[in-house]
């Protein structure tokens, strides 16, 4: 008895830290889940208060009509060995209640304020425990009691709310079923044992609870259902004997009521044959038993949910990162360990391992060309800006030959156009640059705990590209004015050669009719005065052509040189200058956590505590002999 009773106190034990700890829910099976334990069912004035404070050996309960238990009572009994009984509340960890009448209205107060002062139902379960030399170790969990229709204040779907309350309990396979039925009432309706029978056909885990038995009519019994012939279950009938109204009023102690019990029992000859089976103090006694067995049955299963859930708790610290060490070189290596890992995500934007390095090159692929057709350079080489600059290039002496100042003026104002489309395209890169930075920040699962660090990052990164930014600007600037700072003479040379080598130029080998007829054919030059601008203009567009070639392949190379190469070479160079010079204070407060982020590990490290303090206790009371 010494081992049950450790163990069921032990099941207690680490139900009551599950709820304080919020690990009764979630995904797959929790521990509190897994932890056998009692249900109370039965239907409204099917006398389940009664019934509990028998066992208890306490008037505790809150009474009236109607609906009383608007919310699940878990109640957790202590066997003390010392005299000592009293009770507690979980949401009031530190306060012991000697008054049980106190205990009651702190029932229906905290139930009030959970559903307001209605009759209105709620799910989340008061946390009760009870300390007292008259229990035997046992956890009890009191419903609602089932209902057929709704009364004045109650929603119309109360009575479908109720009975989904109460077989998300009895559903679940270690929920022991208590079901209680009054003896007043054709057992074949009782709302108790229809719903034990739906969710436990075969009848393993239901106990069939009898009350009022002295309230039945004369001449009737109800010896058929309790020796089990009328309705069978695989667990033998209890039946009990609730205290009167009377006894009620005049404030009959329970200890008193279970003695007047026995003595109805053994007194009575439709019962006295089973008085030994009968009352709350063999109710308690059964279920006791009933639960370590059962425990005891499934010890293998919940230690295997116990070590399954440690490796999950593990991980899950492992991912969001174990407590950083206090010393600023642990601190410094942090740091570190968190920038390499940023880095990493980065730097795989860039080469192809995300999405994102891709729109770099669509800004050379797409952007500078189309940036570069849009130039002006037909207004710019129209016939009438060809002859305004060219003229005011000749300044007071028109040019002689071939107007060189006026072609070098032109080509300087058409060059001067490709700066708009270069400095766009360090732009637009300088953009995705930032963009990829914030992304690899919120990429990067090692930093999510600890949004100043990753702050930090993201600013230095920032200002690192902004330095990229303008070396890459610079750059192309010169590179268009290095187009301007000196021409490719030999193009223009080339363009003179050919008009050499035109229709009338001088031939040896032709005969003096063909010079004739050739000297005697049209002359566009002489015959057109505007064709000689045409001619410049042709030319100097045909040079500018030539040169925006040259930056379309010049101006991608200058920017990711400067800006894309150096992003993945030296990002975070600067700040690994600065952070090597911080004190230990300033390190701390960049490794700052999230504070929801601390909460979670918080939890983790006291649910991983949890589990593995519950396998050592189950290890070392379930295999006492």
């Amino acid at each position: 008895m010494a081992t049950m009773t450790s163990l069921i106190g032990l099941i207690n034990k680490i139900q009551r830290a599950c709820t304080v700890l919020g690990d009764h829910g979630g995904e797959g099976m929790s521990l509190w889940e897994a932890l056998p334990s009692v249900a109370v069912v039965g239907g409204q004035s099917s006398g389940k208060s009664s019934v509990l404070e028998s066992v208890v050996g306490r008037d505790f309960l809150p009474r009236g009509s109607g609906i009383v238990t608007r919310r699940p009572l878990v109640l957790q009994l202590h066997k003390t060995e010392d005299g000592q009984e009293y009770a507690e509340f979980l949401h009031l960890p530190r306060k012991r209640f000697t008054d049980f009448a106190a205990v009651r209205k702190e029932i229906s107060d905290e139930t009030d304020r959970i559903t307001g002062k209605t009759k209105q139902i709620s799910n989340i379960p008061i946390q009760l425990s009870i300390y007292s030399p008259h229990v035997v170790n046992l956890t009890l969990i009191d419903l609602p009691g089932l209902t057929k229709v709704a009364v004045e204040g109650q929603p119309d779907t109360i009575v479908q709310d109720i009975e989904n309350m109460v077989r998300s309990y009895v559903e679940k396979p270690n929920c022991i079923i208590l079901a209680i039925s009054p003896a007043n009432q054709d057992i074949a309706t009782s709302d108790a044992i229809k719903i034990a029978r739906e969710v436990d056909p075969s009848g393993e885990r239901t106990f069939g609870v009898v009350t009022k038995l002295d309230l039945m009519d004369k001449g009737t019994n109800a010896v058929d259902v309790l020796e089990g012939r009328q309705y069978r279950l695989q667990h033998p009938w209890v039946g009990i004997v609730n205290r009167s109204q009377a006894d009620i009023n005049r404030n009959v102690d329970m200890i008193a009521a279970r003695r007047k019990e026995r003595e109805y029992f053994e007194t009575s000859p439709e019962y006295g044959h089973l008085a030994h089976k009968m009352g709350s103090e063999y109710l308690a006694k059964l279920l006791s038993q009933h639960l370590e067995q059962v425990i005891r049955q499934k010890i293998p299963s919940i230690i295997a949910l116990i070590n399954k859930t440690i490796d999950e708790l593990n991980a899950e610290l492992d991912r969001i990162g174990r407590p950083i060490a206090v010393d600023s070189g642990a601190q410094l290596y942090t740091i570190l360990e968190m920038c390499r890992a940023f880095d990493k995500v980065f730097k795989e934007h860039l080469d192809g391992g995300r999405p994102g390095g891709d729109r770099i090159y669509g800004v050379f692929d797409n952007q500078l060309p189309a940036a570069l057709k849009k130039l002006p350079f037909d207004r710019h080489l129209a016939l009438k800006n060809v002859q305004r600059v060219v003229t005011e290039a000749d300044g007071y002496q028109p040019h002689l030959i071939a107007p060189e100042q006026g072609y070098r003026r032109l080509i300087e104002g058409s060059i001067g156009y490709f700066k708009g489309p270069a400095e766009a395209s360090v732009d637009a890169v300088h953009f995705v640059l930032k963009e990829l930075v914030r992304k690899s920040i919120s990429e990067t699962e090692e930093l999510k705990r600890f949004p100043t660090l990753a702050n930090d990052i993201a600013t230095a990164a920032n200002e690192a590209l902004e330095r990229f930014h303008e070396e890459s600007r610079k750059t192309v600037i010169r590179l268009v004015d290095m187009e301007s700072s000196y021409l490719t003479v030999e193009f223009f040379r080339k363009i003179h050669l050919e008009g050499e080598r035109g229709p009338n130029a001088p031939n040896s080998n032709r005969n003096d009719k063909n010079d004739r007829s050739e000297r005697n054919a049209p002359n566009p030059a002489m015959d057109n005065p505007d064709y000689h601008l045409r001619k410049i203009g042709s030319n100097v567009n045909a040079y500018i052509n030539m040169v925006c070639d040259s930056l379309k392949n010049s101006i991608p190379k200058a920017v990711v040189y400067c800006q894309v190469r150096e992003a993945k070479r030296s990002l975070l160079n600067y700040f690994y200058v600065q952070v090597g010079k911080k004190e230990k204070e300033k390190l701390g407060a960049m490794l700052d956590e999230d504070p929801a982020l601390m909460e979670k590990r918080n939890q983790l490290a006291k649910r991983l505590e949890l589990y593995k303090q519950a396998r050592d206790d189950i290890d070392s009371v379930a295999w006492k002999s």
